[in-house]
């Protein structure tokens, strides 16, 4: 007989309760191998291919493409041990029993375990119990099947089946009650569909609702003054957008830096010409071809080690300054999916040559969306250069839990006075914001002031190296 196990959303790190099925790797019926990925998920950092821990024939997968899962939900079963010569039949999201019809086919259990560490699973053997195989999936995009959504008397103190956050944040936002809702996940769980279909017929009744009032009777009595904002085709010129994915992830992460740290800003231009001739005499001599970007950050990891206050967050539960003796240095991208911003480890004992090459590296894994999370977190410092779109000064916010960020415009010819003359050089307009926790104005205008002067003067540099 085969055992049926049930493969769980895994916890993907850093805090992530949930992710959205992007892409079913395998179907019903097929077999799978030991860590072999199964689906392809998106979380708020980053797209994931999640591996199964379990070897054997995929008996039931839950949750179409486009669904939302919280952490702990099923994704799939499979039937480890001997099973029946022919496959499962029926829907791809139809759970059946793994011993049904179970005829010899010769394929070998999964006796090894995992060699991906998966939260809640590990690296162990595959356990030895039985699970329960639900028979029927949920409903198509997890939501009810009836027209609208199905409520049951539940204890006026009793649990709601919720395990997400936002889940329950977004039905208080909206005025909802949860214990009006069945869920259609496993065991009656919850999930954000079922919350935003039971919102969307919510607002298609009050629409009907108003329809009526304004009949042909209604409207006989009705002032001539009455607001046009009640017309279905003006609300139907509003469109809302929800927050998530790495949309709601940036603004979440944007608003707690706002509310948490006191940050502050200066800025100074400086004179980038003999910078970008450094950078021509390099690129001339032969090799790989060095980028402005990868000079910048050579300057920051040099002014961090002559201010390392600025390499720290603030600990506030325990009221203390962490400061860091490695930089693993964060730049901001802009993809199709939303800013995110990759994390080059150990920058500080990066050469301009393996920071250019790194740099190139994690941008084209962020545009495929192929970053990982430990790509996209654990940063010390970020470097913002938003001079690519073409503008020259911003107050730019701070990546939490940092304590600052170095902001560079464009770099631009301009009138400027060098060594006693107007002429025109490449002038560009650096701008630090700091969390004024960690220092005074002092240290930050003297890390602006360095890094300035290693723009002006790239030799200065030399002095360090």
């Amino acid at each position: 007989m085969a055992q049926v196990l049930e493969f769980k959303l895994p916890d993907l790190g850093e805090g992530l309760t949930e992710a959205e099925i992007v892409r079913w790797l395998v179907e019903v019926g097929d077999v799978v191998a030991v860590d072999q990925p199964v689906v392809e998920v998106e979380t708020a950092k980053a797209m994931v291919e999640v591996p199964c821990p379990y070897g054997g024939v995929v008996t039931a997968r839950f949750g179409a493409e486009g669904t939302e899962l919280p952490v702990g939900a099923p994704l799939l079963t499979v039937a480890v041990g001997e099973t029946a010569d022919a496959r499962p039949s029926g829907g791809a999201d139809t759970a059946r029993t793994g011993g049904a019809g179970a005829g010899a086919s010769g394929r070998e259990p999964a006796a090894e375990g995992s060699g991906n560490v998966l939260v809640g699973y590990g690296t162990s053997q595959a356990p030895a119990r039985r699970r329960r195989v639900r028979s029927a999936a949920p409903a198509v995009n997890g939501r009810p099947r009836t027209p609208e959504p199905v409520r049951e008397t539940r204890p006026a103190d009793g649990p709601v089946p919720v395990i997400s956050p936002l889940v329950r944040r977004l039905a208080r936002q909206n005025g909802l009650d949860l214990r009006e809702l069945t869920g259609s996940g496993p065991d009656g769980l919850i999930l954000r569909a079922d919350v935003e279909h039971a919102l969307v017929l919510r607002s298609t009744t009050d629409r009907d609702r108003a329809d009526a009032a304004t009949g042909p009777t209604a409207q006989a009595t009705a002032v001539p003054s009455a607001a046009p904002a009640a017309s279905p085709g003006r609300a139907a010129s509003v469109t809302r957008v929800p927050l998530k994915g790495i949309r709601g992830a940036v603004a979440d992460k944007l608003s707690r830096s706002r509310t948490e740290i006191p940050d502050a800003t200066c800025w100074v231009d400086a004179d980038a010409t003999e910078l970008m001739r450094t950078r021509a005499a390099m690129n001339a001599a032969g090799g790989p071809k060095i980028s402005v970007l990868a000079l910048l950050a050579r300057i920051c990891t040099a002014a961090l080690a002559r201010f390392p206050e600025l390499n720290a967050s603030v600990d506030t539960g325990a009221r203390e300054i962490v400061r860091y003796a490695d930089v693993h240095l964060g730049f901001a991208a802009q993809t199709e999916r939303g800013l995110v911003v990759p994390v080059v480890r150990d920058a500080h004992t990066r050469d301009a040559e393996s920071l250019t090459a790194e740099f190139a590296r994690l941008t084209e894994a962020a545009r495929a969306g192929t970053l990982t999370p430990a790509e996209l977190t654990g940063g010390t410092f970020t470097l913002n250069n938003y001079g690519v779109f073409g503008v020259d000064g911003s107050t730019p916010i701070i990546n939490h839990p940092e304590a600052a960020m170095l902001g560079v415009g464009r770099i631009v010819p301009k009138p400027w006075v060098h060594e006693g003359e107007l002429a025109v050089r490449q002038v560009v307009q650096l701008s630090f914001t700091f969390d004024h926790r960690v220092c005074d104005g002092g240290t930050a205008g003297g890390f602006l002031r360095y890094v300035a002067d290693c723009v002006e003067q790239p030799a200065v540099l030399l002095r360090t190296l």
